[in-house]
């Protein structure tokens, strides 16, 4: 049985174990270009950014971007493709939303939840929480919820704005697109399992 037929019938794996890595080395190599590959992909989708009237949080790809890393790559990967992602965009690479860095802006408690999210997404995936269409829903609104309870508090925080003004401002105005990735997952995540097991 070859290595990707192997890996998608291993209890655990995720779309990542599949692709192919003969030793040590490679899996190591195959690893880290993952994690390279996702922080910028990450970085990419932050600048498919839509201003919000009212808000200083912009709808943006990067959301999208960060749950499926965490599906893509399961909880290790994902934690380190994310935590590259925010540390570079901290240390002034400008690649958050807008082309800003940096973390005294108020959305960046929605970088920090992105990476909460992108692990806890991962660790569901490696339980076959991407394996069909009502748990990838479930599992994109586990990953949404947890952005949105680092994010919106941190917007309060931040702005000085109450509880309410940032449920409206940080949370209210991005259900609609929220809704639209999540089906958008739904239809992809199951789709790419198919098509490895085809492949098998």
């Amino acid at each position: 049985m070859s290595t990707s037929a192997t890996a998608t019938v291993r209890p655990g794996a995720v779309l990542a174990d599949v692709l192919p890595a003969s030793t040590a080395a490679r899996a190591r190599l195959r690893d880290a270009a993952l994690v390279l590959g996702g922080a910028a992909l990450t970085g990419a989708a932050a600048q498919l950014a839509v201003p919000v009237p009212g808000s200083p949080v912009p709808v943006t790809g990067q959301t999208f971007a960060a749950l499926l890393l965490g599906a893509g790559l399961g909880p290790r990967r994902a934690l380190a493709s994310m935590g590259l992602y925010a540390a570079a965009g901290v240390a002034g690479m400008p690649w958050f939303a807008e082309g800003a860095s940096g973390a005294a802006m108020p959305s960046f408690g929605y970088i920090i939840g992105m990476l909460l999210a992108a692990v806890a997404v991962g660790a569901l995936a490696r339980r076959g929480g991407d394996r069909g269409v009502l748990r990838t829903a479930g599992t994109m609104a586990v990953g949404t919820a947890i952005i949105y309870a680092v994010g919106v508090p941190y917007l309060a925080l931040a702005t000085g704005m109450s509880v309410g003004q940032a449920v409206a401002a940080g949370l209210v105005p991005f259900l609609i697109g929220d809704a639209l990735k999540a089906a958008l997952a739904m239809g992809a995540l199951p789709a790419a399992w198919k098509l490895v097991g085809r492949k098998s």
